[in-house]
């Protein structure tokens, strides 16, 4: 058997090249990335057109009827407080109440309907990326920190509850409101309407480079904690090496580091979304100050009445409040945008078994394993395998004996399909083992690995991990062979023992 050489350290050749692509669509155009995002979220609001129809249509009837009230306030100056009729009171008043019930009813029904379809959603996707990625090859998990792969699983899914939830919607009866708000104001004033519209095209333009900067930096943040979790969770999970060398100090510091960069990060945003309120309420100012000095000399040359002047205020704040909305609600549409981009990165994974090329099934295995000039290498340009060749025959035990990183860990991953030689071929049983179906290989192997792992749960339920569907008498038969019996019957509940995490 050849030597190899010490692949410790190494950087997997998944993850280079699931670098690479990263940094190539990270240079691209903000717009170009944003439609590469829309087939995704197509996919995921296709089958709740309905729902967001239904929610569009609540929404609309919230926005309209919450008009209602101020609306009513000309009628309520001029006519009835003006002119002195009362008749006109309580119609007002019951329209103001009627309004107010309905754009109560409203949203009580568009959060009952959206917010539970948005968690439905969330648990959905959770479940999928989860399944995803436990079919992705080992090389993946290689490339991958578990930290990493749990914040992708659990917190990178969050945001898209604001695409089906009452974010994207609240958004868009934002701008119902805000083109309501505006048609009435052209109506009562073109001039003041004309003048404060002009500030806040400008300030849309504003809003819209704003949220280009941000977007890099939310997926900057993902990237991090998942980073500071995974560092979280090897230390946590270490901890016995860690006290066993003192190195608690060392860790607290790379912990430390990890969380101050996250801390700069959420300080970048903060101070974005800062200067855009500081922008919001400079601009709401200007506009009110518009607003004041033109009606004012309006109502003074007679052309507008006080009644109207109120309204006018009052359609304003609908007008302007829509795009302090739009601040907060933007944010979280980029923060959305930003976590189904890294999950979209997660399910452009293959898994292990999508190979073309494996459609041989085994419905047994005697155990003939041999080597034919296997060449392997975890990064491309550097081996670590060169033309290992032998022949293991049923029956036999064979023994690899070499230093540590000689290939012998290699080796067996290459025997568990764990990969797939570079050159050469790897045979069980006579069959080519890159060509073999994985699920029927796996069923009928078993594995003793170099790390033994034992999850939390019973002593019978770790026994039965690879057959659950055993039956007692095959699960002791087990325990006898593996001489498990001889301390799991010296416990007070015997094979119910709880092990806990890790054994």
């Amino acid at each position: 058997m050849a030597a190899v050489k010490n692949p410790m350290g190494r950087l997997p050749g998944s993850e280079r090249s699931a670098g690479r692509v990263r940094e190539e669509r990270e240079k691209l155009p903000k717009s170009v990335r944003l439609r590469a995002l829309l087939p995704d979220i197509k996919a995921l609001v296709a089958p709740r057109k309905g729902i967001l129809a239904f929610g569009f249509v609540l929404m609309a009837i919230n926005r309209v009827s919450g008009l209602v009230l101020p609306a009513s306030t000309k009628f309520l100056i001029d006519d009835v407080i003006g002119k002195r009729r009362t008749d006109m009171l309580l119609p007002l008043l019951a329209a103001v109440v009627a309004a107010t019930l309905v754009q109560g009813v409203t949203s009580f029904s568009l959060t009952q309907l959206l917010s539970k379809a948005a968690q439905r959603l969330i648990a959905e996707l959770r479940r999928k990326v989860q399944a995803h990625i436990g079919r992705l090859p080992v090389t993946f998990y290689d490339a991958n920190r578990t930290g990493a792969l749990v914040s992708r699983i659990m917190s990178d899914v969050e945001g898209v509850r604001n695409l089906i939830g009452t974010g994207l919607v609240e958004f868009a009866g934002g701008l119902l409101t805000a083109a309501i708000a505006l048609v009435v104001l052209f109506k009562i004033s073109t001039t003041m309407t004309l003048l404060a519209f002009t500030f806040l095209v400008g300030f849309g333009l504003v809003l819209n480079r704003a949220f280009g900067t941000i977007r890099p930096i939310f997926r900057e943040r993902g990237k991090i904690n998942a980073e500071v979790t995974g560092r979280l969770m090897e230390s946590l999970g270490g901890v016995r090496v860690v006290k066993g060398y003192h190195a608690e100090e060392r860790e607290e510091k790379v912990f430390a580091s990890g969380v101050q960069r996250l801390l700069d990060n959420v300080l970048k945003t903060l101070t974005s979304t800062s200067v855009m309120s500081l922008s919001s309420t400079v601009m709401l100012g200007i506009v009110g100050a518009v607003v004041m000095y033109v009606g004012t000399r309006q109502i003074v040359a007679g052309t507008l009445t006080l009644g109207g002047f109120f309204t006018y205020t009052l359609f304003m704040g609908f007008l302007v409040a829509p795009i302090f909305q739009i601040v907060a609600i933007g944010m979280q549409l980029t923060e959305a945008l930003a976590g189904l981009e890294r999950t979209r990165e997660i399910l452009a994974e293959k898994p292990e078994d999508a190979d073309p090329r494996r459609t041989v099934a085994l419905p047994s295995i005697s155990g003939d394993i041999s080597f034919e000039d296997v060449k392997f290498a975890y990064e491309e340009g550097k081996e670590v395998l060169h033309g290992v060749s032998f022949h293991a025959p049923p029956g036999t035990v064979t023994a690899l004996v070499g230093p540590s990183g000689s290939g012998k860990t290699t080796i067996i991953g290459l025997v568990a399909a764990f990969h797939v030689p570079t050159g050469g071929v790897a045979r069980i049983d006579g069959v080519d083992l890159a060509t073999v179906r994985l699920d029927s290989y796996r069923s009928a192997l078993g594995v003793v690995l170099q790390e033994t792992f034992l999850f939390d749960g019973t002593i019978r339920e770790n026994v039965a991990f690879s057959r659950p569907e055993a039956g007692e008498e095959e699960i002791l038969r087990a325990c006898r062979i593996a001489r498990v019996d001889e301390f799991a019957e010296g416990f007070e509940k015997k094979y119910d023992t709880i092990v806990g995490e890790r054994g």
